[in-house]
């Protein structure tokens, strides 16, 4: 098969050579490669295989959950920056007006502590867990253990470090 592609590759080789200006060269197959999808897909179709890589068919992990989830927060404080930035033009008024406004409602302050907490939170997750990779992208703590001892340090420090920022 290896000496079929080679042979197949010096004859357009030449051929390019041979022609001014170049033309694409296509060499015939015994099957055309719609048909050779068709007939992978059909093969799976009869089979019931899934799609892959397909989520259910893996035990879920830390690391993939972790990494899920950086993804989301990275997505998220992307978003609420961009939402923030587009209120703060958009709504009339300076910064004291609307602390003013928040003051006003008169909320619990359980209730503000588990608002700061939530916005603490993708906060301090995506920047651990970016410490993290950066530890990775130093070539440390890719063994399977480290990688799940890592994972529960960094779940742990946010957890703390978000409840300590929302307490302020």
């Amino acid at each position: 098969m290896a000496l079929l592609f080679r042979l197949a590759g010096r004859h357009c080789a030449r051929k390019q050579l041979s022609a001014f200006p170049l033309q694409p060269c296509s060499v015939a197959m015994a099957t055309s490669a719609k048909k050779e999808m068709d007939t992978f897909w059909d093969k799976n179709t009869q089979l019931q295989r899934p799609l892959s890589p397909h989520v259910s068919i893996y035990r879920w992990s830390v690391p993939m959950l972790m990494s899920i989830t950086h993804r989301g927060t990275g997505v998220a404080l992307s978003g609420g920056v961009s939402a923030f930035a587009l209120a703060a033009l958009l709504f009339p008024g300076d910064f004291a007006t609307k602390l003013e406004f928040v003051k006003n409602l008169e909320l619990n302050s359980t209730l503000i502590y588990m608002g700061k907490f939530i916005i603490a939170w993708p906060f301090m997750y995506h920047s651990w867990n970016g410490i993290r990779h950066l530890a990775w992208d130093a070539g440390k703590g890719f063994k399977i253990p480290q990688v799940s001892q890592s994972g529960y340090f960094v779940l742990a420090l946010t957890f703390i470090t978000a409840g300590i920022v929302a307490a302020l």
